[in-house]
């Protein structure tokens, strides 16, 4: 008999420095200047496509709005202090949603970590987060860009419901602040965060129901590393947009959320009118209309943070999700589906009934006023 298996508690965490549009305004005049020609120009722009298709008429017409905005809709973004690190943030939302499930760090079996990027290349965060945090268990790295909540919930509710485990936590990271060069408006949509959330075993008909998860190799080539050394003499790796990214979003995007929602939709026999909420990754203001178009779905249905949090990569789902219970527009037994991009990694949906989630503590409130009431994305101020 399948066991009912899924979240039992959520916890985000940011880093304590919030920076608006103001400070590169006043810091980079030069580059807001010179946006156009900076990376976050060639990967999000009007260039012109030699496909008319309706997936790219809807990606170019969302897009739009925002190519006047240097910031390309982002208003905060949260990022890294002296003395903070993905680590620090990893361990104060794994504490926390460890606590949250009523649990100990000696309850924990596995748990699985994503860390983009972690403070180690290799073997990743995992170790260093298992010894900080006492546990006992298995510990081990996972990584899928943009969709590695999705992908690690799909393993650890395999690992639980195959009897392996008992309660997985799974720790999500992104950093983009450390790898992004302060002289390139990549920087504007960077930000940083955490989240983590425990697996376990639910009350009946409750839990993760069905999962599709699919590659994106029509994305490989998108960004690029670039290594270079800081002033200190430390080698350090830049992440740069190329070319070719646009082009590769506006043909892929409404193909990979049509394929997978659709899809595990039909595998649970599910019409979308029956979801009662939706949840997606939000790294780019104009995500959340694009997904909401290419669903045919109502916008408040859904959430969206890109104002508030920028581009937290994988963390982005779970800080929509977390709010979203925080806000009530999630409540026990509704039917939620989660769907996540994640260039040159993976795509995909997983079809939950919200069971009784315990949040962990709520994160520092925003700078700008209502930027949390916003559902749907809003150009910068």
């Amino acid at each position: 008999m399948r066991k009912p298996i899924g979240i039992r508690s959520l916890a985000v965490s940011f880093p304590s420095i919030i920076r608006t549009n103001d400070y590169y305004r006043q810091n980079y005049p030069d580059l807001i200047a010179h946006s156009e020609q900076k990376s976050a120009a060639k990967v999000f722009s009007s260039a012109e496509s030699t496909s008319n298709s309706y997936e790219v008429d809807l990606w170019r017409q969302e897009m739009t709005p925002y190519l006047s905005d240097p910031f390309r809709g982002t208003v905060e973004r949260r990022v890294l202090a002296l003395g903070e690190s993905s680590l620090t943030l990893e361990y104060r939302a794994a504490c926390d949603a460890i606590a949250s499930a009523g649990l100990f760090s000696e309850d924990i079996d596995l748990m699985i970590v994503t860390s983009l990027f972690p403070e180690e290349i290799v073997p990743g965060n995992a170790p260093w987060l298992a010894g900080k945090l006492g546990l006992r268990g298995a510990a081990w790295n996972l990584e899928s860009t943009c969709t590695s909540a999705p992908t690690a919930l799909q393993t650890a509710c395999a690992l639980v419901q195959a009897g392996e485990y008992r309660n997985v936590l799974i720790v999500i990271s992104n950093t983009f602040s450390r790898f992004s060069d302060d002289h390139d408006t990549l920087s504007f949509l960077a930000g940083d965060g955490a989240g983590a959330f425990v697996v376990t075993t639910l009350e009946a008909n409750q839990g993760v129901i069905r999962t599709k998860i699919i590659h994106t190799a029509e994305t490989c080539g998108a960004f690029v590393c670039e290594y270079t050394t800081d002033s200190q003499g430390k080698s350090r790796m830049l992440i740069r947009g190329t070319k070719s990214a646009n082009k590769m979003f506006r043909e892929s995007f409404v193909p990979f959320v049509q394929t997978c929602c659709r899809d595990v939709l039909a595998s649970a026999d599910v019409t979308l009118d029956e979801i009662d909420f939706f949840i997606f990754n939000t790294p780019i203001a104009w995500y959340s209309s694009v997904y909401i178009r290419a669903l045919g779905i109502d916008p408040k249905r859904t959430i969206s943070l890109t104002p508030l949090y920028a581009n937290i990569g994988p963390v982005s789902p779970l800080a929509n999700l977390y709010h979203a219970a925080q806000l009530g527009k999630i409540r026990e037994n509704d039917l939620v589906l989660l769907y996540t991009f994640g260039a040159t990694g993976t795509a995909g949906a997983t079809l939950m009934r919200w069971g009784k989630v315990a949040l962990g503590s709520p994160p520092a409130p925003a700078l700008t006023p209502n930027l949390l009431d916003n559902q749907i994305p809003v150009l910068s101020q």
